[in-house]
């Protein structure tokens, strides 16, 4: 899949640096999640979130 401006993993914490091992698994949990789940619906509930997510300031730059 190609990156884009949000995603799965983006709106459920997942953000910023991955300077752990820990942090690389999970973040692959969330995308691999995304690819079998995908769909149009999914998409639009990601962007339609991304908002709400932007106001939790943990884990961004």
């Amino acid at each position: 899949m190609k990156p884009g401006i949000t995603g799965w993993a983006q709106i459920n914490g997942r953000r910023g640096e991955t300077d752990t091992p820990e942090k690389v698994e999970k973040r692959v949990e969330f995308d691999l999640f995304y690819i079998e789940i995908w769909s149009i619906r999914f998409d639009v509930f990601i962007l339609l979130a991304t908002p709400f997510a932007l106001l939790k300031t943990e884990n961004s730059y």
